[in-house]
């Protein structure tokens, strides 16, 4: 099993040039799986030899180790890719995990800050200090380009165009897309770059990083949550969120204001209408003033 985990590790790697957070994530998927059998049977059987039942019974297993839908949901699509890959190896006929049905997932809408609450949290960052300059530029690029905080870190100084205001992003799997800079974003990373200092680590004819620590190296998608989490206490806004959380808001207010949801999509580098269609239900109390201003016979 940890032989043929291994090969597919390195094939999305390779392949299919997954991010570490990706490979991260299936690493420990399938880990969870080679535990439970382990832990159940004293072994870990081949892959090719697990059944769907076996599956199945793994399956209910987490659902009573209280692990949350959405991750015994992301754990199942870990199987199904595994077991793609096996058959395209040849060390399996059949996906043993194809029959298995995802949990009913209860559909929860994103969490997003007001323009007012968005307004506080820019400003919370000190401008009289490099690391102040460097926090700010972070959140209105969060904010400005609709990012992943992945996508953030990964920005070399070679994907910024201040001349067209825009950033090249690279998304999940790698694909890339351009996404709009605004000009509070394009002050704010100016003044951070003007105080900048690199390691000498960094390679002054490679991927020179937009965003370093106090060392001087590419910050990591965790530091930016612990920024994130100064910040809010300072400004006492709601502990629920998240790098991720400027993004869900970038959508929002883009929509509120008339954005077209295609071109919200495109922005935000999803694949799936359907994906960006959550944003349309979050602004029912927009909707519903628009509504009694508009209609004759509204109230």
């Amino acid at each position: 099993m940890q032989r043929q985990i291994a090969k597919f590790l390195r094939y999305l790697q390779v392949e299919r040039g997954a991010s570490e957070h990706t490979l991260k994530a299936y690493r420990e998927d399938l880990e969870t799986l080679v535990d439970y059998f382990q832990d159940e049977t004293g072994r870990c059987p081949a892959p090719g030899h697990l059944t769907s039942v076996e599956l199945r019974g793994y399956l209910a297993a987490l659902h009573e180790a209280g692990y949350a839908k959405a991750s015994i949901a992301r754990k199942l699509a870990s199987l199904r890719s595994f077991y793609r890959f096996g058959q395209r190896e040849n060390w399996v006929d059949s996906n043993p995990a194809k029959a298995l049905r995802n949990p009913r997932k209860a559909k929860q809408l994103p969490h997003f800050l007001s323009t007012t609450e968005i307004a506080r949290l820019l400003a919370a960052p000190s401008d009289q200090a490099a690391l102040g300059l460097r926090d700010r530029a972070m959140l209105e690029t969060l904010y400005s380009a609709g990012l992943r905080v992945s996508e953030l870190v990964d920005l070399d100084d070679s994907d910024l165009d201040f001349a067209q205001g825009i950033l090249r992003v690279r998304g999940k799997g790698r694909k890339e897309r351009l996404a709009p800079l605004g000009s509070y974003a394009q002050a704010a990373l100016t003044a951070w770059l003007s105080q900048r200092k690199l390691s000498d680590t960094v390679p002054s004819a490679g991927r020179i990083p937009v965003f370093v620590n106090r060392f001087g190296t590419r910050l990591t998608t965790r530091s930016v949550g612990r920024m994130l989490e100064k910040y809010l206490r300072e400004t006492d806004l709601d502990t629920r969120t998240s790098p991720h959380t400027l993004r869900h808001s970038f959508a929002t207010h883009l929509l509120d204001r008339g954005a077209d949801i295609r071109s919200v999509q495109e922005l935000l580098g999803h694949k799936s209408l359907e994906t960006t269609q959550v944003y349309t239900h979050v602004s029912t109390k927009n909707l519903r003033a628009a509504y009694e201003r508009a209609h004759p016979r509204a109230t």
